[in-house]
C-alpha cells in the first residue's frame, strides 16, 4: 500500500489568524486616524491666521499635509503601512513642527491643543503601531525633538517642555503596548500553527489506518477466507469449485479497486449488489428476498461486503447449513439480514483478535454511519442484522 503523506502547501495568512487580525486593525486605525486628523487639522489651521502666521506658507503647507493624509489613508487601506510610508509621515510632521512659528497662531499654541500638537501625537502613535520598535521609537523621538524646537522658536518654552513630555509618554506607552501585543499574538499564532500541524498529522495517520483497515477487510473476506477453508480441510484435492472461488476473489478485489478509484455518482441499486454477493458463493445454499432499493455507492458497498462476510462465515464455519439473505426498507432505514440454520455460537466467546465480526462487519458498517447486530447462540443458528439509517 503506498504511503500516505501530508500535502505540501506554502504558508498562508490563514496560518496566522491573530497576526492577520492585528495587521488589519493596526492598518485601518492609523489610516482613519491620519485621515480624520488631517482633515480636521486643515480646517482648524486655516481658521486662525493671526500674526506671525504667514498665509503664504500656511496655505501650501496645509494643502500638502491634507493631500498627504488622503494619500496615507489610501495606501494604508490598500497595501498596509510600510516603512517608506511611515518615514514620509514622520518627516512631514517633523517639518510642520519645526515650522510652528509661522504655521500656528501664538494664542492657540499653549495647552497642547494646537493642530500641530495633535498632528505630532497622531504621528508618534501611528509610528509605534505600524513599524518595529527599532524604527518607530527613533521616529517618535525625532518628532518630539522637532516639536520642542518649533515651540521654543515660537517663544513657548513651557509648551515645548509640556508637549515634548506628552509625546515621549505617548511614544513609550504605544511602543510598549504594541510590543506586548505582537509578542502575545505571535505566541497565539504559534500555538495555532502547532495545533493545525498536529491535526493534519492526526488526519493523515487516521486516513492511513482507515486505508489499511479497508485493505485488510477486503483481503480477509476474499483471499484469507478461501485459504482458511483450504486449511480447515473443507476442500480435498484438486477442485473446480476452489479454482472458481479463487477466480471470484480476484475479480472481487479488482472490482473493489476499480470502484474506489472511480466512485459512482448518486445512488446505486442495493438489491443488484446483494445478488452479485450471492453469486460469489455458488457452493452455499442461499435463499434471497431482496426489496428494490437504491442507496449511495459507499453505503451499498458497506452493506454488500458486510453481507458477503457474513455469508462467508456460514460457508466456512457451518458446512451443510443453508442461509437466507433479505433486504428491506423499514421506517426510512435500510435493513439487510443474513440468517443461517447452522450450529450457532456464543458471540461473547469470540476472541478479541478475531477480525471477521469486529472489522469486516461491525467496522465496515460504522464507516458509513450504520450498525450491525449479531444474534446467535449455540444450537440455534445465527442472524446478523445490518442497518443504515438512510435519508428521507
Amino acid at each position: 500500500m503506498p504511503a500516505v503523506t501530508a500535502p505540501s502547501t506554502p504558508p498562508s495568512t490563514l496560518d496566522t489568524p491573530a497576526g492577520g487580525a492585528f495587521a488589519l486593525i493596526f492598518t485601518t486605525l492609523p489610516a482613519l486616524l491620519r485621515l480624520t486628523c488631517g482633515l480636521v487639522g486643515a480646517v482648524v489651521a486655516l481658521s486662525v491666521r493671526t500674526v506671525p502666521v504667514e498665509p503664504a506658507l500656511l496655505v501650501p503647507a496645509v494643502a500638502a499635509l491634507t493631500a498627504w493624509s488622503l494619500w496615507y489613508a489610501f495606501r494604508a487601506l490598500r497595501h498596509g503601512v510600510g516603512l517608506p510610508l511611515m518615514a514620509g509621515d514622520v518627516l512631514g510632521t517633523a517639518a510642520a513642527c519645526v515650522a510652528i512659528p509661522v504655521l500656528v497662531a501664538p494664542e492657540v499654541l499653549p495647552g497642547e491643543g494646537s493642530w500641530v500638537a495633535v498632528l505630532a501625537s497622531t504621528t508618534v502613535i501611528n509610528a509605534q503601531a505600524t513599524a518595529p520598535a527599532r524604527w518607530s521609537v527613533p521616529a517618535g523621538l525625532l518628532v518630539t525633538a522637532a516639536y520642542a524646537v518649533g515651540a521654543h522658536s515660537a517663544g513657548q518654552p513651557d509648551e515645548a517642555t509640556a508637549h515634548a513630555a506628552t509625546l515621549l509618554v505617548q511614544t513609550a506607552c504605544a511602543a510598549l503596548m504594541t510590543a506586548i501585543m505582537r509578542r502575545r499574538i505571535g505566541r497565539a499564532d504559534g500555538a495555532f500553527v502547532a495545533h493545525q500541524r498536529l491535526t493534519r498529522e492526526a488526519l493523515v495517520a487516521r486516513t492511513a489506518r482507515e486505508a489499511e483497515r479497508l485493505q485488510n477487510r477486503d483481503l480477509h473476506d476474499t483471499v484469507l477466507a478461501t485459504l482458511t477453508m483450504v486449511g480447515l480441510g473443507a476442500v480435498a484435492g484438486p477442485s473446480a469449485a476452489l479454482r472458481e472461488r479463487c477466480a471470484a476473489d480476484l475479480r472481487t478485489l479488482v472490482a473493489l479497486a476499480d470502484a474506489r478509484s472511480a466512485p459512482a455518482d448518486g445512488p446505486v441499486p442495493l438489491d443488484e449488489r446483494l445478488r452479485a454477493v450471492r453469486a460469489r458463493l455458488p457452493e452455499l445454499p442461499v435463499t434471497t428476498d431482496l426489496a428494490s432499493c437504491a442507496v449511495p455507492a459507499p453505503v451499498a458497498e458497506a452493506l454488500a461486503e458486510s453481507a458477503y462476510a457474513a455469508l462467508s462465515n456460514v460457508a466456512r464455519h457451518a458446512p451443510g447449513a443453508t442461509a437466507a439473505l433479505r433486504s428491506a426498507r423499514l421506517d426510512g432505514a435500510v435493513v439487510v439480514e443474513v440468517a443461517d440454520d447452522g450450529p450457532g455460537f456464543d458471540p461473547a466467546t469470540v476472541p478479541a483478535h478475531r477480525y471477521g465480526l469486529r472489522e469486516s462487519i461491525r467496522g465496515r458498517m460504522a464507516t458509513v454511519g450504520g450498525r450491525a447486530e449479531i444474534h446467535a447462540r449455540p444450537g440455534a443458528g445465527t442472524r446478523i442484522r445490518l442497518e443504515w439509517p438512510g435519508v428521507d
